[in-house]
């Protein structure tokens, strides 16, 4: 079967301001220090499974224009753009009736954009077990990540270790983010697992779900696929789309599903979901510290600084994330990166929109 990737590529990456903007958001920027973006690397990994015609972007209009030019071996009609966000479900669900329009059905690899994966031949190892369970029947399959830690940061799968296919494990239950004493009887229990929100099912199947689960949204799906090619498609696209209900493809298919599998994964994942992230990514000096950039320290412990053109000097800091740009500056204690967000809450209340 026809193996396919849809990568969403629509999110703000707001909790990486001032260096993610609304214009150049997390995806499309260079946080490992190579030079390839975020999105170029999610594609370059998948590349010995699935071929650069068979990739899928969902993003917005508003990046169509970067994902061309970063990514310019995808054919053009293979950038799936929303005129508005619409959560998870449909914006899968968009991805799948396109590939299913294209090659009547799929195998889909459903993947963030703005994920770190260290151990590449392992994660590839884990994409074809997820495969072959997928084309087994209508089964479900996502990713769980083996936990490392009591991480309150990440949803968490229960999975049942006596019912199998293949390598996969059944889903008993999908957790939200737990406090730290539920998180460490999570890791205690050995049944549990991260929630990584990668995911590997056929196009009918997710398709069939969404019908299942979610008509309102299944109906408009197949109005937009109806219109996909013609001259009509931007239109209908943009008055159906707008006006079908958000909701997460967790919410709204996986947790009201029965054939749901997960397979554990150690191959070094990381959401690289905020500026703390960028320290597991990079080499860190004698200090502790991650330095890049027109930067000089001295006594400094434990921070992460990006400079650009102008000079930071840092004297006597501990656990600090500075970064600089060229119309902002962030200094935040490494405990409160969680609270960025609230500073691009406070930007758009004020109208602050230079600097969004």
């Amino acid at each position: 079967m026809k193996i396919t990737a849809l990568i969403l590529a629509g999110g703000k990456g707001e909790r990486f301001w001032p260096r993610s903007r609304k214009k150049n958001p997390k995806q499309f920027l260079s946080l490992t220090g190579d030079g390839r973006t975020m999105i170029q690397q999610t594609v370059e990994r998948i590349l010995p499974i699935v071929e650069p015609g068979d990739i899928f972007v969902a993003t917005n209009q508003n990046y169509r224009a970067l994902v061309r030019e970063q990514l310019p071996e995808l054919p053009e009609e293979n950038i799936i753009c929303e005129p508005v966000g619409r959560n998870t479900a449909p914006g899968i669900g968009l991805g799948a009736i396109h590939i299913r329009k294209k090659y009547e059905d799929a195998i889909m690899l459903v993947l963030p954009s703005d994920h770190q994966i260290k151990y590449k031949g392992m994660f590839l190892n884990v994409l074809r077990d997820a495969i072959a369970v997928a084309e087994e029947g209508a089964n479900l399959v996502t990713l769980g990540i083996t936990p490392t830690a009591p991480e309150t940061g990440y949803g968490y799968i229960k999975f049942n270790p006596d019912r199998t296919v293949g390598s996969a494990f059944a889903v008993d239950r999908f957790v939200e983010k737990p406090d730290s004493a539920k998180a460490k009887e999570y890791i205690e229990s050995e049944e549990y697992l991260w929630n990584s929100g990668m995911f590997v099912w056929k196009a009918s199947t997710i398709l069939h779900s969404i019908e299942e689960h979610l008509p309102e949204i299944y109906r408009g799906l197949t109005r937009i696929e109806s219109a996909i090619g013609t001259e009509d498609e931007e239109s209908i696209m943009s008055g159906v789309f707008e006006n079908l209900p958000s909701e997460s493809i967790d919410y709204g298919v996986l947790e009201k599903e029965d054939d749901i599998f997960v397979l554990p994964g150690t191959f070094g994942w990381d959401d690289v979901g905020s500026w703390l992230s960028v320290e597991r990514m990079r080499p860190l000096n004698e200090a502790g510290n991650t330095v890049s950039g027109n930067a000089l320290t001295v006594d400094v412990k434990n921070c992460i600084i990006e400079g650009e053109k102008k000079l930071i000097a840092a004297v006597g800091l501990r656990d600090l994330v500075i970064v600089d740009t060229e119309d902002a500056i962030l200094i935040c204690s490494k405990d409160s990166t969680g609270n960025i967000r609230k500073i691009v809450e406070n930007l758009k209340i004020c109208n602050r929109e230079e600097y969004l």
